[in-house]
């Protein structure tokens, strides 16, 4: 059971338990349940209702549900680049899907979290904040409950990287292009005036060789949105075939990773980053083409407000 304490300080003095916890991030089913619970409310080590009054220095003590709900368990290693009792950041290895599917029932990253929530002896959901592709590498972060995921739902700011086949025109933009499913069923997307709104960020960190490596920070979050995008634009990723890239020699998936996750601590609010490395198959084929990866490129500088971007390629650029 996660157990979270609050020390009422004197400006929340007079609240009800209900207006304290709505503004540390508590929905509305979370407080239903609780209210269920004997002990998911305490104050001062006694049962307290939502509707009763809060004086400072009382310890509110939030004891959330547990979960009985058991999953595939997998013992593939994946490396854990941040954990603490609400969220966890794997390295994502390319060939592991996030979650289960029709096609995918083990050997998922969801199955990797079983395992070791098995060996700790607890059974929490997986929660991914951010899902990749199964062949795309990097940082996924997944909240251990409800309240975690409650709280980082839009709050994870993601640097993203691919090696881009051909030179960019211009170094900084915003790809601002619906996407619509191009086919009902089926996985393949395209850029489509009847499309869901779909912004891409992006900056050009080197060239060479008639490859660019580019960063990309999403500002929606459709699938396969970076890999539609430059397809549309005609600088597909190396090794995505299905979107129209070239076969890369010693690369078998498309060439994308998720360098860099950043969220708020749930509890604290401290900002956390998690940086996943830059993987070996992507520095080989940077170096046949000339480029070096630095690790400077991980936190690479992004625009603070969409409105700062140089460029934008909208819907009526189509």
């Amino acid at each position: 059971m996660r157990t979270i304490h609050y020390r009422i300080p004197p400006a929340d003095g007079g609240r009800t338990v209900e207006q304290f916890l709505r503004q540390e991030g508590f929905s509305g089913r979370m407080l239903t349940a609780l209210r269920k619970l004997p002990l998911g409310l305490l104050r001062n080590g006694e049962h307290i209702r939502t509707v009763d009054l809060l004086s400072p220095g009382d310890l509110l003590e939030i004891n959330l549900p547990d979960e009985a709900k058991r999953m595939p368990t997998c013992d593939i290693p994946v490396p854990i680049l941040y954990e603490d009792e609400d969220v966890i950041v794997y390295d994502k290895p390319a060939g592991m899907p996030c979650h289960q599917s029709g096609g995918h029932i083990y050997g998922t990253l969801s199955s990797v979290y079983a395992a070791h929530c098995a060996k700790q002896g607890g059974i929490t959901s997986f929660r991914a904040i951010n899902r990749l592709d199964k062949d795309t590498t990097g940082a996924v972060a997944a909240a251990k409950n409800r309240f975690a995921a409650g709280k980082l739902w839009k709050a994870v700011k993601k640097r993203y990287f691919a090696l881009v086949e051909g030179s960019f025109p211009f170094p900084d933009g915003l790809i601002d292009l619906p996407i619509l499913r191009e086919e009902p069923l089926e996985m393949r997307r395209i850029v489509h005036p009847e499309g869901q709104e779909a912004r891409t960020e992006f900056h050009l960190l080197a060239e060479a060789g008639g490859v660019s490596l580019v960063g990309f920070v999403l500002h929606t979050g459709r699938t396969h949105q970076i890999r539609v995008h430059l397809s549309h634009l005609g600088l597909p990723l190396l090794g995505d075939v299905f979107y129209g890239g070239r076969e890369e020699p010693g690369l078998s998936r498309q060439a994308l990773h998720c360098g860099l996750v950043r969220f708020p601590h749930v509890i604290t609010g401290e900002e956390i980053s998690a940086a996943a490395p830059f993987p070996a198959d992507l520095r080989r084929v940077m170096e046949r083409y000339g480029l070096v990866w630095r690790e400077e490129w991980l936190d690479f500088p992004a625009a603070e407000t969409i409105g700062e971007l140089p460029l934008f390629l909208r819907k009526s650029d189509q």
